[in-house]
C-alpha cells in the first residue's frame, strides 16, 4: 500500500528523518518496500508562456507554437489542443523529460514540423482526469519555474508491506494511529467532522421511498447500506482530490469514482457507485438483491471482460440481473459516466473467505477486495458512507437525499480480553511499566479500564482490530512497540536445559559440508508442484503413491505437494541454461509428500537430491572442459558415504524399468550394508526435453533417514601397516555381461584375509585378440600381512586360489 507523507501529516506528526521512520517501521511489523520522491516525477516540467500559434500546415486541428521556457531561445512544439493559444501560461515537458507511465519527451516531428517538448494536460501530468485541453496556469506564475513547485506536488510516498493479520493498516487513518502508537503522539480522525458535513447537503425525499435491499444470507454480507445522491454533475475533479488519489498509487478518473477511491484509501472501506438509473425499473424502483450468484451466470465487469460466475461468489443483483461482484469489481452497464445525474452509493462489509476465493479464481484482484478478504470493519460502513456521501455532494454540485437503507444482520461487538502485567513482563523477560501498557493499548484504538486487581487490565479490543482474539495478541502489540529490540537476549529457563542436534540433523550438516567442498550449491525449490511431474519423469502415475491434492491451491500449475524434488531442480537447470549459465551443479535437502488410498494422513520423507549439468569447469589452455557425467555423480555419492562411515557401500546397476528417469546403463542403486539408499544417474534425454533442460545431466537422490541409519560415528580404525605388501597384476577375459562389481565381490571373497585391496586399471575390448562379445579386465591386487612378511610360495598360492574362483564362478578365462 502507498502512503503519502503529506497526507499523513495532516493526521500525526511525521518524523523528519525519514530513514529512521522507515526503520522504526520496519521493526514494528510494517515493511517499507520503498520510497518514492513525486516530486521528482516532474523533473524537466517547467511553466511557459506561449509567444506564437500558428496553425500546422498539413493538419486540420494541430498548431505550430513557440514557446518561451525561461532558458536560452524559444522553443517549437506541435500541439493539439483545442484550447492552445498565444499569451497564455501552460507547463511544458522538455526534451529527455519522463512523465507519469515512464513516457519519455523526445525530439520529433509531427507531419513535417519539429517538436521540441509537450505542452501537457493535468492528465497527462497525473494530476488530474481533465483531458479536454492544455492545463492553462494562473497568470503571474513566474516563466521557467519547475511544475512542482508551482503546484507543490514534492511529496514523499512510502510503498508499504502490510501483512494480512492487519486490515486497519491499509488506509491512511489506520497508518496515522499506528504512527502516533509509535512515537506516542496524539492523532487527528477526520471521520466525525466529514459526516458532519452531511445536513448541510441534504434533500428531497427519504432514501428508502425509492430503494430496498435484501440480503439473502447474511454470511455473505453482514451489512449493507445504500445512499442516493441527486443532481451529479459527473466531470474532472479538484486539483487537491486527483492528488491525493494520485499519491495513494490511483488513476484520477473523474469525481464521483473518484470520491469512491479516496474514501476507500483514507478510510479503508471499499465504496462502490452505481448509476441510479441503470438499475431503477419503469416506476423508478430501485430493489438491490445481494445473493449467490447463479452457476455459469456471466457479468461484464468494469474492466470490460466477461465472467463467468460459480455459486460460491456473492454478487450485487436486480430481480432481473446481477450488476457487480460483491467486493471485487462493479458492472460495466451500471458505471458511472458523464451522463448519469443519480449515484447510488453502496458501503458494506462482504465475507472475506467468499472474496478472496472470488479474486483468485476470477484472477481479479482490486484494491477493494485486497481489503475485503483481510476483513473490513463492518461498525463502520454507515458513518463512512455519510462521510463519502457529503464529500460526493461537495464535489459535483449535487445533494444527498435523506436517510440511508442500512441492512445490519449480525453486528460485530467489541471482543472482551484480559492483560496481566506481571504475566507479561515474566513472558517477555523485562519490565515494563504498567503506564505504558495501558497507554499503548489505548492508542491502539481498545478501551482500557482497571479492575480490583492493580495487575489486572479489563480490555476491549477494536471492531477494527480482528486479530486481537487473544490476551497473547495484546503482549505482541505492546511488545512490538516497545521495541524488541530494547530486550535483553537471554536463553530459555529451565533446569540442567542441553540442546543437541539429532542424529538426522548431524548428518545433514556433515552431507553440507561434503557436497559444498564438492562444488555444488545448495538451493531451494518449491513444496507445490505440478499434477503432471511424475509422469515427465516417466514414472507410472502412481509410481511415487499418490498425489497429495490442495484444497486451495495458489494457481493450477501448483496444485498437488510435490512427490519428488528433482523435477523443481531441473526447472532451475533449464532456467540457467536459458540465460547464458552453463555448468550448474545444485542439490537440495527437502521434504517429499505421498498419500496412500484409504489413509488420511499424507507421508512425508526427507531426501536429499542434487543435479550436475555442463562441466567442472569451462575449457582451459592446459586442460580441455570434461562435461559431467554417471560417475561424477557416483563421485559425490562415494564422497558422502566415506564422510558418514557407510559400511559396504556398493552400487548395482539398474534396469529402465527401474528407473526410467535415467537412461539405460548409465543408472546405478546405491546400497549399504544390503540396504538400497538412494540412485544415481544420467538423466533420460526424453525426461530433460519435458524440463526444457538440455541433455546431459547428471541426478542422484539419497532416503535421509535410511543414509542416516547407514551412518556411524567413525570409520573403523587400520593400524599402519609395517610390512610389505605384494602386488600382482591379472587380467581376466569375461562376457561384456560380467560387471566390475562381480568380479570384485568374488574376488574379495576368495582373497581371503591376505588381499588388502582391489584396483581395476585397465579395461580393453578386440574381437581378434580378447573374442567377440568380450572383454579384457586388468587388476591390480594387493596382498599384505599384518604379522609378517610374506613369502612368495604364500602369494602364488593365495592368487591361484583366487583366480581358479574367479573361473568357476564368472566363466573367466586368464589372460596371457
Amino acid at each position: 500500500m502507498k502512503v503519502s507523507l503529506k497526507w499523513l501529516s495532516e493526521y500525526t506528526q511525521v518524523p523528519g528523518d525519514l530513514k529512521a521512520f522507515c526503520d522504526r517501521l520496519d521493526l514494528t511489523g510494517t515493511g517499507v518496500e520503498g520510497v518514492e520522491q513525486t516530486g521528482e516525477a516532474f523533473e524537466g516540467v517547467v511553466v511557459a508562456r506561449v509567444l506564437t500559434c500558428e496553425p500546422h500546415p498539413d493538419s486540420d486541428h494541430m498548431h505550430v507554437v513557440t514557446v518561451d521556457v525561461g532558458a536560452g531561445e524559444p522553443v517549437q512544439i506541435v500541439c493539439g489542443a483545442p484550447n492552445i493559444a498565444a499569451d497564455i501560461l501552460v507547463p511544458v515537458a522538455t526534451v529527455g523529460a519522463v512523465l507519469p507511465g515512464d513516457f519519455k519527451i523526445k525530439k520529433s516531428k509531427l507531419r513535417g514540423q519539429v517538436s521540441c517538448g509537450m505542452c501537457c494536460s493535468q492528465r497527462e501530468l497525473g494530476l488530474g482526469s481533465d483531458h479536454s485541453g492544455i492545463w492553462i496556469l494562473p497568470e503571474g506564475t513566474p516563466v521557467g519555474t519547475p511544475i512542482a513547485e508551482v503546484i507543490g506536488s514534492g511529496d514523499t510516498v512510502l510503498d508499504l508491506e502490510i501483512t494480512p493479520n492487519r486490515p486497519d493498516c491499509l488506509s491512511v487513518v489506520g497508518m496515522a494511529r499506528e504512527v502516533g502508537a509509535m512515537y506516542q503522539q496524539p492523532v487527528t480522525y477526520p471521520l466525525a467532522a466529514d459526516v458532519a458535513k452531511l445536513p448541510a447537503v441534504t434533500a428531497g425525499p427519504d432514501v428508502a421511498d425509492a430503494v430496498s435491499v435484501t440480503v439473502a444470507e447474511t454470511d455473505r454480507c453482514p451489512r449493507y447500506t445504500a445512499r442516493v445522491i441527486d443532481n451529479v454533475k459527473v466531470g474532472p475533479s479538484p486539483d487537491w482530490l486527483a492528488e491525493r488519489v494520485s499519491a495513494a498509487g490511483g488513476r484520477p478518473i473523474n469525481n464521483v469514482v473518484d470520491v469512491t477511491n479516496y474514501i476507500l484509501y483514507l478510510y479503508g472501506q471499499p465504496l462502490h457507485a452505481f448509476d441510479l438509473d441503470t438499475l431503477a425499473d419503469a416506476d423508478g424502483k430501485v430493489a438491490v438483491v445481494v445473493r449467490a450468484a447463479e452457476e455459469g451466470e456471466e457479468l461484464v465487469t468494469l474492466d470490460g471482460e466477461k465472467r463467468v460466475l460459480s455459486e460460491d461468489m456473492t454478487v450485487i443483483a436486480t430481480p432481473q440481473r446481477a450488476v457487480a461482484l460483491a467486493g471485487v469489481m462493479g458492472g460495466l452497464d451500471t458505471e458511472v459516466t458523464e451522463a448519469t445525474t443519480t449515484v447510488l452509493l453502496e458501503s458494506a462489509d462482504f465475507c472475506n473467505g467468499r472474496t478472496s476465493r472470488t479474486s483468485r479464481n476470477l484472477g481479479l484482484i482490486s484494491e477493494a477486495s485486497m481489503r475485503y478478504e483481510r476483513g473490513v470493519d463492518e461498525n463502520l460502513c454507515e458513518l463512512v458512507s455519510q462521510a463519502a456521501a457529503a464529500l460526493l455532494a461537495e464535489v459535483s454540485g449535487g445533494t444527498v437525499r435523506p436517510g440511508v437503507v442500512d441492512v445490519y444482520g449480525r453486528e460485530a461487538a467489541p471482543r472482551p480480553l484480559t492483560f496481566r502485567i506481571p504475566r507479561f513482563n515474566a513472558m517477555m523477560g523485562a519490565d515494563i511499566p504498567a503506564d505504558f501498557i495501558e497507554d499503548i493499548l489505548v492508542r491502539l484504538g481498545c478501551a482500557v479500564e482497571a479492575t480490583a486487581d492493580a495487575d489486572v487490565l479489563s480490555v476491549l479490543a477494536p471492531t477494527f482490530r480482528p486479530d486481537l482474539e487473544r490476551e497473547i495478541d495484546l503482549y505482541e502489540e505492546v511488545l512490538r512497540l516497545w521495541g524488541m529490540d530494547r530486550i535483553a537476549p537471554t536463553l530459555p529457563g529451565g533446569r540442567e536445559r542441553v540442546g543437541t542436534r539429532t542424529p538426522e540433523q548431524q548428518v545433514a550438516r556433515r552431507v553440507n559440508d561434503v557436497l559444498r567442498a564438492a562444488g555444488l550449491n545448495e538451493t531451494m525449490t518449491y513444496s507445490f508442484a505440478e499434477p503432471g511431474d511424475v509422469e515427465r519423469l516417466g514414472l507410472p502415475a502412481d509410481g511415487l503413491g499418490l498425489a497429495v491434492e490442495l484444497l486451495n491451491p495458489l494457481n493450477a500449475d501448483m496444485s498437488v505437494m510435490r512427490q519428488s524434488i528433482l523435477p523443481g531442480l531441473l526447472r532451475s537447470v533449464a532456467y540457467n541454461q536459458a540465460r547464458g549459465v552453463k555448468n550448474i551443479q545444485l542439490y537440495e535437502i527437502g521434504t517429499v509428500f505421498t498419500a496412500h488410498e484409504g489413509k488420511k494422513r499424507a507421508k512425508e520423507k526427507r531426501k536429499l537430491v542434487g543435479v550436475l549439468a555442463g562441466a567442472m569447469a569451462d575449457t582451459a589452455w592446459n586442460a580441455p572442459s570434461v562435461p559431467f557425467d554417471f560417475f561424477d555423480g557416483k563421485g559425490v555419492l562415494e564422497s558422502i558415504a566415506r564422510e558418514l562411515a557407510c559400511p559396504k557401500v556398493r552400487f548395482r546397476a539398474v534396469s529402465a524399468d527401474e528407473a526410467p528417469q535415467l537412461q539405460p546403463g548409465r543408472a546405478a542403486e546405491m546400497m549399504s550394508n544390503g540396504a538400497v539408499i538412494g540412485w544415481v544417474g544420467e538423466v533420460h534425454p526424453l525426461v530433460c526435453d519435458a524440463f526444457d533442460a538440455a541433455a546431459p545431466v547428471v541426478a542422484f537422490e539419497l532416503d535421509m533417514a535410511a543414509l542416516t541409519r547407514a551412518s556411524r560415528p567413525a570409520r573403523d580404525y587400520v593400524d599402519v601397516p609395517t610390512f610389505p605388501a605384494v602386488t600382482v597384476d591379472q587380467a581376466l577375459v569375461v562376457a561384456e555381461d560380467v560387471s566390475h562389481e562381480k568380479l570384485v565381490q568374488v574376488m574379495t571373497s576368495a582373497g581371503g584375509k591376505l588381499l588388502e585391496s582391489v584396483a581395476l586399471f585397465d579395461v580393453y575390448r578386440d574381437a581378434e585378440r580378447v573374442g567377440t562379445g568380450k572383454k579384457s579386465m586388468a587388476y591390480s591386487l594387493t596382498y599384505r600381512a599384518a604379522d609378517r612378511t610374506l613369502t612368495s610360495e604364500e602369494v602364488e598360492r593365495a592368487h591361484g586360489k583366487l583366480v581358479d574362483k574367479v573361473q568357476k564362478a564368472t566363466g573367466a578365462e586368464v589372460r596371457a
